[in-house]
């Protein structure tokens, strides 16, 4: 690849993720972002009747995820894959990933990504050994969770943990919110930090964590701290310690 502005075509199911992700390659000076799409369907529809040098593209979307969307396209287009679930890197390097970025996404991270994109000529591909290595270097040590069991009676339900909106621990139980509804878990909520993505759940306060791809405003609390409201069935306003709120921002790219 030349050294030719990029054109570049943005798809993630949340807006705020495009539109942060849009400013942050324009603000590069070496990006055009030609089209974007939070509907991997239009998302498809566009790219098939357009020419990109990159898709930046999301992997955990509701109805199609980023690797369906790379299976219908047909078209042999660098991805840079954009996503909080590090369980999902290997399986990137077995379609053409030029590198992959791990939200909230660093400008640093995202100017390296372009290094190995422009680095790109005629019909080379990524080293993918190399792209390993380098990648494994971000992901979080040790093994998280990605399901949880709930056991009432003689009936165990497994939650998946990417959809479960937050944790909250009540009356010596640990509950985990999925659906609207409150499951109890084995696990306290300790022992759930130390088990569970952190660029995905944040400890907000001592009795609460919430999964960042669920908050969906913050606003101030009387106390100095703030309120997150979730984007679950019951709209969830849950409160964040003063000492909590840096750390919340962060995760959020804010």
């Amino acid at each position: 690849m030349s050294d030719a502005m990029i054109r570049a075509f943005v798809v993630d199911d949340e807006r705020l993720a495009v539109d942060r992700l849009c400013r942050m390659l324009e603000a590069t000076g070496r990006v055009a972002v030609v089209g974007s799409a939070t509907d991997p369907e239009q998302a498809l529809t566009e790219l098939r009747a357009r020419s990109v040098d990159v898709i930046f593209l999301d992997v955990q979307m509701p109805e199609l995820s980023g690797f369906d969307l790379l299976a219908r396209l047909d078209a042999d287009t660098p991805v840079v894959f954009t996503t909080a679930y590090d369980q999902y890197a290997i399986e990137a390097f077995a379609v053409n990933s030029v590198d992959y970025l791990l939200k909230p996404i660093e400008p640093a991270r995202l100017d390296r990504a372009l290094d190995k994109l422009q680095r790109l000529t005629g019909d080379s591909r990524p080293d993918v050994r190399m792209l390993a290595r380098e990648l494994a270097a971000h992901l979080a040590p040790g093994r998280k969770l990605e399901r949880i069991a709930s056991r009432v009676a003689d009936r165990t339900i497994i939650l998946d943990v990417a959809r479960v909106s937050h944790v909250v621990a009540r009356d010596k139980l640990t509950f985990a919110a999925l659906g609207g509804r409150e499951h109890v878990v084995d696990y306290t909520l300790a022992q759930l930090e130390q088990r569970l993505d952190p660029r995905r759940f944040v400890r907000v306060h001592r009795g609460a964590m919430v999964n960042v791809a669920f908050v969906d405003e913050i606003y101030p609390d009387v106390d100095g701290g703030i309120v997150a409201r979730l984007k679950d069935e019951k709209k969830t306003e849950i409160s964040v310690a003063r000492d909590r709120v840096k750390n919340l921002k962060e995760r959020l790219g804010i």
